[in-house]
């Protein structure tokens, strides 16, 4: 049985791939470059050529697939163009769900993420979370009416969605994983005291090919393994590194009249977005319930000790930090 991978070459992507290939699976990547071939081949995948914007590559690359994972996605705050963003979360899913419905997939494992989820701020996000009707960024919304295409467009696919809070964990140093490299090395000088909830990649690696065992048709199971507040965070790296990161936290309502300013400072800052949106997004913070992943796909989830240490690890590993 051939399985397709779409972002397979990305942080969770590279995860999915490489936990497929421990079962002795036959997988088969999408490729958009000989960079991505190469890092596909040295995986132990084969490498099929192509983008989820051009319908002709992926037609090619589903042909005789009989189960899909559709990891590709581009993740981007405070874009000042986002159409790219939107053809690749948007038109991609709807080209690749075309496709597996023209190939005759039995089912389609669909990314998401848990922005769809659109909870009010200071609740708890879970499946069955009604949003709150208007978009935090432009990524949200993009995620939003790509996981919607994804149900409404399938036909006979089976699709299931997973819904991933932030993704951290080795091989991720960028976005997120930025703010925790610069916390370690102390070049993060200011954080603004939110939360955020966390899924280890190797958790979320699992989280898809449960989905895929025991995921049901037309059903989305969050991904979370834990909720933290920025506070709570800095106190674990440092006891973890023996130094606690010199970060100063100011109180989220105190950044809330910033959001025309950022939009001015984001245009000379490259490492880490700032913009009205990522401090809407700050202010509003992120926590979800990644139960029922648990319940009823029997996921188990690192501990927040665990994945702060797996971090750390592969930081010093990649030569990233000293600490």
């Amino acid at each position: 049985m051939t399985v397709l991978v779409t972002g397979g070459t990305g942080v969770v992507g590279r995860q999915l791939v490489a936990r497929l290939l421990e079962d002795d699976r036959s997988v088969r990547v999408l490729a958009r470059s000989d960079e991505a071939a190469a890092i596909i081949t040295g995986l132990g995948a084969e490498p099929v050529a192509g983008d989820v914007r051009d319908r002709t590559s992926v037609e090619a690359a589903v042909r005789d697939c009989e189960i899909v994972y559709h990891a590709a996605g581009k993740v981007q705050f405070c874009p000042r163009d986002p159409t790219e963003m939107f053809a690749v979360n948007v038109e991609g899913t709807r080209t690749v769900v075309a496709a597996a419905r023209q190939a005759g997939v039995r089912r389609l494992i669909h990314t998401s993420s848990t922005v769809t989820l659109g909870e009010q701020r200071g609740s708890t996000g879970s499946e069955s979370t009604e949003h709150r009707g208007r978009f935090l960024t432009r990524y949200e919304e993009s995620k939003v009416i790509a996981e919607r295409i994804a149900f409404a467009e399938s036909g006979s696919v089976e699709v299931v969605a997973v819904n991933p809070a932030s993704v951290q964990g080795p091989g991720r140093s960028t976005g997120t994983g930025r703010i925790l490299l610069d916390a370690v090395n102390g070049e993060l000088p200011v954080m603004v005291d939110t939360t955020f909830s966390i899924v280890d990649v190797a958790d979320c690696a699992e989280g898809h090919v449960l989905a895929e065992r025991h995921g049901v048709p037309g059903q989305r199971y969050v991904l979370s393994g834990f909720t933290i507040g920025v506070r709570q965070a800095l106190a674990m790296l440092g006891e973890l590194t023996d130094q606690a990161p010199r970060v100063r936290v100011l109180p989220a309502w105190l950044v809330a009249p910033f959001g025309p300013l950022a939009d001015l400072v984001g245009r000379f800052i490259d490492s880490v977005p700032v913009c009205a949106e990522s401090l809407r997004q700050m202010r509003a913070g992120a926590r979800y319930d990644g139960s029922r992943a648990s319940r009823d796909l029997g996921l188990t989830y690192h501990s927040p000790q665990e994945t702060f240490n797996r971090i750390l690890e592969w930081f010093r590993s990649e030569g990233l930090t000293e600490r």
